[in-house]
């Protein structure tokens, strides 16, 4: 579906690689589209990509003259690092503040953390990133506004990891608050809903105290569907890392789309629509695999 869907954009690769010097030779743009295949039928196109595909083979870079698996695999780390540690804080955030407004139901702390979920859910998340950048980069001067690491810093081993986490705070919590306000809103309706079992109020009964009953009985069970959420929301997560790599330059394949839409690089497209379905996979495998851990009645087959 990608494929065909790219193939009907409007706009002819060949004329963006020709560049304004050479876009009025026809002759030039004959060449062009018959050395990269473009002269040929859909079907064919679709069939030679495919057994691509098969082998790892994700084509060539029209303008980046490169392998687009070698790009992918170049920029690949650096979205992995940001979903990563997006996925970690709105699992933490989530979790914790979904159980706190669930212990003080009705109180000003739950309006406040429920309000607030809903604030942060339903504000778009460029415009989120947008105002990060203004507030904690221009205004206050706490964080880095855009790129991956300090450039020409020239620093090394650990000093580097140091610059590399400094420029991840702000991008990986702008887009960690989005889905902490979508898993502070199930865990709380998660606890709430586990709070009213029977083995519960077994519990309060045998005279435990609040805070035991809430680590061990309520959290391991309510917590449940937050990881089961968490594994479907994973196409958002990618998609929003992409949405957040363009505004604040981090170079991972987000960048990368963005770059081969405006230069309607078909080949790095496609490479990475590939690459985001195998993470949106690989997501969904991570969730079955925590729930050994979250619960052990489910075992994973040998």
């Amino acid at each position: 579906m990608n494929f065909f869907l790219i193939r009907l954009a409007p706009g002819d690769p060949a004329q963006v690689m020709a560049g304004e010097a050479g876009a009025g030779d026809a002759v030039f743009l004959q060449q062009l589209r018959e050395k990269f295949g473009l002269d040929r039928p859909l079907v064919e196109q679709f069939w030679h990509y495919m057994k691509g595909i098969a082998t790892l083979d994700l084509g060539f870079s029209y303008r980046q003259q490169r392998p687009v698996l070698d790009l992918i695999i170049e920029r690949l780390p650096a979205t992995l690092l940001l979903t990563g540690t997006a996925l970690v804080i709105s699992l933490c955030a989530g979790v914790t503040l979904g159980t706190l407004a669930a212990r003080r139901v009705g109180r000003l702390s739950d309006s406040a953390i429920t309000s607030a979920s809903l604030v942060f859910y339903a504000m778009p998340l460029f415009w989120l990133a947008l105002i990060a950048q203004i507030v904690f980069s221009k205004h206050l001067g706490w964080l880095p506004n855009v790129g991956y690491e300090s450039v020409g810093a020239g620093y090394t081993g650990v000093r580097r990891a140091l610059d590399i986490g400094w420029h991840l705070i702000m991008p990986a919590t702008t887009l960690g608050l989005f889905f902490t306000a979508v898993y502070a809103r199930m865990m709380r309706a998660s606890m709430l809903e586990v709070a009213g079992f029977d083995y519960i109020k077994t519990a309060y009964a045998k005279g435990l105290g609040p805070g035991a009953i809430v680590r061990h009985h309520m959290i391991p069970n309510a917590i449940l569907p937050v990881v089961t959420l968490a594994g479907l929301q994973a196409g958002q997560l990618v998609g929003g890392s992409l949405l957040v790599e363009t505004v604040f330059a981090w170079p991972g394949i987000g960048r990368l789309l963005f770059d081969a839409l405006i230069q309607r690089d078909y080949q790095v497209l496609l490479g990475v629509f590939f690459t985001c379905s195998a993470m949106v996979i690989l997501f969904n495998i991570l969730t079955d695999l925590v729930y050994r851990f979250v619960d052990p009645r489910i075992e994973v087959a040998s």
